[in-house]
């Protein structure tokens, strides 16, 4: 059995899953101290499942707690950022095109010291070691124990940012550190802002795997836990506290994976309504399509692979203007249940609309009785046509495609749209993200620019195979269950030697006899 947890904003969805088969499941208030929200979520089901604690193999946590950091300026450590790459790297400087708030939240504390690689692994210029002394002594000055080390073309050779990080350990004992190379693709900048932002939310990492592990433990459930990644794949709790920016919309990418278990269908649009917002994502192959795009966290642009996400303000909380022809982006929230007018307050929301409708029984219909029947249906149109338009926008074809509705907002949709070929509400669609990290695998991908005109194209993807399947292995992943899962190939024409960016990505399930054991 395991256990599947998504901690969001308003609510903690919780799920025990027997194989394939979901036993209980519960949406619990999410608390300001995560810790309480999963052990109230985690007494719900347990004690509606009567599941034995030592039945429980794995726990796997998604959370949102990260991302809402950045967003809201919060919690983000004051961070020191070493590039290597003078002379040629010093015309844009770290955090460049930073929001000012963000910037002033980590402090600006960024160095340049020469150094630096070509795409290949050639070293442009060696390090400095009396000038990268100073640098690290003018860090400690400061009392600042977190660093991000960043380098050109670090993906490639590595070597000079393991150099700078071994040198600062000896000076600075305790020092917290990201290397860009264990995070991002090529692109230094938006791998360097991926790198420092990292670095920022270690503290706070820190803190919330430990308040998952005090929850777990307080009620006796002893086993590997996982948290859940932007990929929709798993890693480890450990791993999670040293690479916390990984989880970015790890909770879109929870509710796609737990929409596609829930059908068995691999390629579709799925609609994640929330109580604040409608996620739209396409499911291709099984896992969420990637976005081919930078994107900003925050406003600060990286280069993780992200999931295609595109969220309209359309959820069960969304405020409804009095004619009912105007629907959002502002939302009550989690206030729902006490402001909404069918819970006694004085809001009209999207799930007043849906209750009125006779789409969705919750809260007291009474209370909307008087409703006018041309507000009615004019927001419910209102409603349909934004979700329709989101449809239109995210699907790669003119067709109509399979729509798989998920989360505790999509009583909202009850009528057909012109862009879905069919509509399918599954069973549990509610904790839909719960169920999706309930079931992801263990996932790694490596890049690199290679030449095939040097080292033929067998030969290389057989390295990067076999490297990854080491990562794998010891991520907890079954070997015999490993396989390629995307390979992206893009010639550089302006690069000599039939140059090429390479990137491929494993996965593979969770050996739970290895993690056990």
């Amino acid at each position: 059995m395991r256990i599947g947890i998504d901690v969001g904003g308003t609510h903690t969805d919780a799920v025990i899953l027997d194989g394939h088969e979901v036993v209980a499941s519960t949406k619990f208030l999410t608390s300001a101290n995560v810790r309480d929200g999963v052990l109230g979520a985690l007494d719900v089901i347990l004690a509606e499942s009567c599941a034995a604690h030592d039945a429980i193999e794995a726990v796997m946590i998604g959370t949102t707690q990260f991302t809402n950091a950045v967003i809201e300026r919060r919690e983000l450590a004051p961070t020191a950022i070493i590039r290597i790459a003078l002379p040629s790297g010093k015309m844009i400087p770290p955090m460049t095109d930073w929001p000012e708030d963000i910037a002033d939240a980590i402090g600006r504390h960024c160095y340049m010291i020469h150094g630096g690689l070509t795409y290949d692994g050639f070293p442009i210029g060696e390090l400095d070691e009396l000038e990268l002394d100073s640098v690290i002594d003018d860090i400690a000055g400061k009392g600042i124990e977190l660093v991000a080390i960043s380098g050109v073309f670090s993906p490639s050779n590595p070597e000079q940012e393991l150099a700078v990080a071994e040198r600062l350990r000896q000076k600075i004992p305790n020092v917290g550190l990201t290397l860009s190379h264990q995070i991002g693709g090529m692109g230094l900048l938006e791998r360097e802002n991926a790198a420092i932002l990292n670095t920022g939310l270690r503290p706070l990492a820190a803190n919330v795997v430990q308040a998952f592990r005090d929850a777990l433990a307080a009620r006796e459930i002893r086993c590997p836990f996982y948290i859940s990644q932007n990929d929709g794949t798993l890693m480890s709790a450990e791993f999670a506290a040293e690479f916390p920016a990984l989880t970015f919309a790890s909770g879109p990418t929870n509710s796609l994976r737990g929409a596609s278990l829930l059908t068995q269908l691999q390629d579709a649009v799925v609609v994640d309504i929330g109580g604040t917002t409608s996620d739209i994502g396409v499911l291709q192959g099984g896992f969420p399509r990637q976005s081919n795009v930078a994107i900003k966290v925050g406003g600060v642009r990286t280069n993780f692979r992200m999931p295609d996400i595109q969220a309209i303000g359309l959820g069960g909380g969304s405020l409804v203007s009095a004619d009912g022809g105007t629907i959002g982006p502002q939302s009550v929230g989690y206030r729902l249940v006490t402001e909404g007018c069918v819970f006694g307050g004085d809001t009209l929301t999207t799930t007043d609309i849906a209750v009125a409708a006779g789409a969705a029984d919750i809260g007291s219909p009474e209370k909307i009785a008087d409703l006018s029947g041309s507000v009615i249906e004019t927001a419910m149109r209102r409603m349909h046509e934004i979700i329709d338009d989101g449809i239109d926008q995210m699907k790669s074809s003119r067709d109509p495609v399979p729509v798989i509705l998920v989360g505790g907002g999509a009583v909202l949709v009850s009528r057909n749209l012109n862009n879905a070929s069919q509509l399918l509400r599954p069973e549990h669609a509610g904790v839909a993200n719960a169920i999706g990290a309930a079931n992801a695998q263990v996932g790694r991908e490596i890049e690199r620019i290679v030449s095939y005109r040097e080292h033929p194209r067998d030969s290389v993807l057989a390295e990067l195979k076999a490297m990854l399947t080491e990562e794998l292995i010891a991520a907890g992943a079954l070997q015999s269950s490993i396989k390629i899962a995307d390979i992206e190939e893009t010639a550089i024409a302006y690069m000599a030697d039939e140059s090429t960016r390479l990137r491929v990505k494993m996965i593979g399930d969770l050996d739970f006899a290895g993690t056990q054991s």
